[in-house]
């Protein structure tokens, strides 16, 4: 067994929860996609807002291909009233407003 498999086993021993439940790829996929489509500290909230989610009955495949969706969508389109932030001083901020 893996370091992550006997995390995985002792938190579903200590939570009460089947391992067998558990979709460790589904989580890791979604925390991945908003790491990278949102930002890094979304993705241990996505998953745990996905574990809400689940705990109140959503599917879980479902939640997460929901929120997968939104955040590969995320930053496609920028705001109307988006601005770029200069990344060194003295560069000039651009508004399209």
């Amino acid at each position: 067994m893996s370091v992550l498999e006997d995390w995985m086993s002792a938190v579903c021993g200590e939570l009460g929860l089947e391992r067998a439940d558990i979709d460790r790829d589904l989580v890791l996929d979604l925390a991945r996609d908003v790491a990278h489509g949102v930002a890094r500290p979304g993705a241990p909230l996505t998953a745990y807002l996905l574990g809400l989610a689940v705990g109140r009955g959503a599917p879980a495949r479902d939640a997460a291909a929901r929120l997968t969706e939104l955040a590969e969508a995320w930053g496609a389109e920028p705001a109307a009233d988006a601005r770029e932030v200069p990344e060194q001083p003295g560069e000039p901020v651009l508004d399209e407003a």
